[in-house]
Formats: C-alpha cells, structure tokens, sequence
C-alpha cells in the first residue's frame, strides 16, 4: 500500500503503466464497489448517478480551467472528437501530427467525402504551420513517446483563426498548463485520471458551433423530463451534446476527480516529470519534460518484464509512464533494468 499527495493507492511495486491503465485510489475503488453492490442488490437508482456525473464534469472543468457548462460528458475520445469533426464545413483543411492517435485523426478522415482534408506533419512543425490550415487536431502530449506538443504556437495560430483541439487523455491530471485557451479539449478517464473506462469529457468554447449528432435524452433541458416525444428540447450549455453516462465509471470520477482538482499542480507535475528525466539521465537520455520515457533499447521490454517492472510496448519502443503514486524506487529499479 502506498500513500501518494493524500490518497493511499493499492498499487504494486514497479507500475510503470499508466500510460495505459491508471491505477485508481482506494477511495475511488470503493466508491465503486459499493455501487455494484447495491446494483446486485437492486437498491440502485438511476438518479443516484446524477449527483457523482455533475461533480466529475465541474471537476474535469477545474482541471482544464473551464466551468461546468462547458464539459461535454461521453464515453470515448474517437465519439467527441467525432462531434466536432462531424460538425466542420465540406472542405475543411486540418493538420495532425505525424503518427498521432488514431482517435484524434481518423474522426476527421472519416469526412473525406464532404472534402475534409488530413494532413500529416511532424509534431515539432504543427506550432509554426497550424496557421496555415482551418483546424488543427492534436494529442498535447502524444501517446507513442510522451513529446509535448508546443501549445505557444498553437494558442497564436488560434488567435489567427484556426480552430484548435487538443486531445489532454496522456497530460491532463499530471501536466501543468493551462488549456482553457482552446477550442475543444478531450480526455479520456483511465489513464492519469485514475477513473474507471467508459467515461470520457470535452471542455468547448462556446463559439464552437457543434451539432449534437447524439442526441439523446440526457441532453435535454431537463433529462428526466425529455425521455419520450417530440419536439427536441436540449440544454442551452454544452449539455446539449452530452450522451448518456456509464455510471459507475462516473461515480469512480467524482472520488477522484475533485480530489485531482484541488491538488498543487506545479507539485505533481516536479514529482512526475522529476522521476521520468531521472530514468531519462540514468539511461544517457536528455531531460524532455514529460511523464512518459520512450526507451528503444533492443530488448527493453523483455528485460524489464523480467525485472517485474510494468510498462507497455508502443511504436517498436518501451513506454514508461510516471504518475504521482510512483516513488524514486520504482525509477531506479527501471534504470537497472535497462542498463
């Protein structure tokens, strides 16, 4: 057991792998757990879920510096970002970057017969050349190897026009930035937000004009009251493209997401970044800044499964990721694993 900025995490030694799965806290699983039980006990209610949705969506709001009537709730990054890829003019000019995730590209590329058009450019280059095009999609730090995306240039480019979205799934919860500026930002639960999959968030500008494709009864006005007829009635906020939520993912997010929220942002992100530039200098690696350590050492991923280290495989490299449950222990027992 191990006690991380006020939590106490059940996490083993080595778990190198929130890139992938974030490990929940005690609290935040037994939060779960004791709505499953009263779901096989058939004492649970549908709006019991209401409260724990609304504290997750204010809490996702505060950790990318909007309001709540901003935070669009769904289930997956791809369905968001579908949203806003659905709702662009025929033939929009967008740019990703090279390699990126495919839940932030292919939903544009899948518009290709209204003449949106996907280009692929090198991560370093997207600050300098996103002016250039209408929308530019982007992970803020990307999935593969934990390169940060230059928000600078791409905050200007948004002042000159381009719309930007910014995918926060591998940054949002241990990154310190502010992103309040963008047009839409989504993430994904279950990664650093140590939440159960199924949920996922979109913070939007109000300016961005979105269709809500999904329209379903949790968009309405008044949910409970839209569940049957015509005329459609959504929320006037960003309600109005929510889906339906998953609920016990939810109520795994309203443990832990407030909590997140209140946290010291600049202390997480030094305690994080500090322990994956430590691996970075013991390996012979540059300081890059990021939680994520991509590490293309022939046989990397053998020898740290052996060495009991959890990490994952991504692009041909091991990926390692450092959250704020990890110590220095974890970080040198990597290190020797790979040297």
């Amino acid at each position: 057991m191990r006690f991380a900025f006020g939590q106490e995490f059940d996490v083993p030694d080595a778990y190198l792998n929130t890139a992938s799965i974030g490990i929940p806290s005690v609290a935040a699983a037994e939060a779960v757990a004791a709505a499953v039980r009263e779901w096989r006990a058939g004492a649970g209610r549908a709006g019991d879920f209401d409260a724990p949705v609304l504290s997750a969506r204010a809490a996702f709001g505060a950790l990318v510096g909007v309001g709540a009537e901003r935070v669009v709730i769904g289930s997956a990054v791809s369905a968001l970002v579908g949203l806003v890829a659905a709702s662009v003019p025929d033939g929009t000019r967008v740019l990703v970057a090279s390699g990126e995730f495919t839940s932030v590209s292919w939903p544009f590329a899948a518009q290709s017969a209204r003449g949106v058009t996907v280009t692929e450019a090198e991560l370093g280059e997207l600050g300098e050349r996103a002016a250039e095009y209408d929308v530019v999609a982007v992970s803020v730090v990307q999935s593969a190897d934990g390169r940060i995306v230059d928000l600078d240039g791409l905050r200007a480019a948004r002042h000159g026009g381009t719309t930007v979205v910014l995918d926060a799934t591998q940054s949002v919860g241990w990154f310190d930035a502010d992103l309040s500026w963008a047009d839409a930002v989504v993430a994904a639960a279950y990664k650093w937000l140590l939440t159960p999959r199924g949920a996922a968030w979109m913070a939007v500008r109000p300016e961005l004009e979105l269709v809500p494709h999904l329209a379903g009864w949790y968009a309405a006005a008044d949910p409970w009251a839209g569940i049957y007829g015509l005329p459609m009635q959504v929320a006037q906020s960003a309600r109005a493209l929510d889906t339906s939520p998953a609920w016990y993912s939810h109520v795994g997010a309203a443990a832990v997401l407030p909590w997140l929220a209140g946290l010291d942002r600049a202390a997480v992100h030094a305690h994080c970044v500090g322990l994956a530039d430590g691996l970075r200098t013991a390996l012979g690696m540059e300081p890059a800044g990021s939680a994520i350590v991509s590490v293309r050492t022939p046989g990397a991923m053998e020898r740290l499964t052996e060495a009991g280290v959890a990490a994952s495989g991504r692009a041909g490299a091991a990926r390692l990721a450092f959250h704020l449950y990890n110590t220095e222990a974890d970080m040198t027992r990597a290190a020797a694993a790979l040297t």
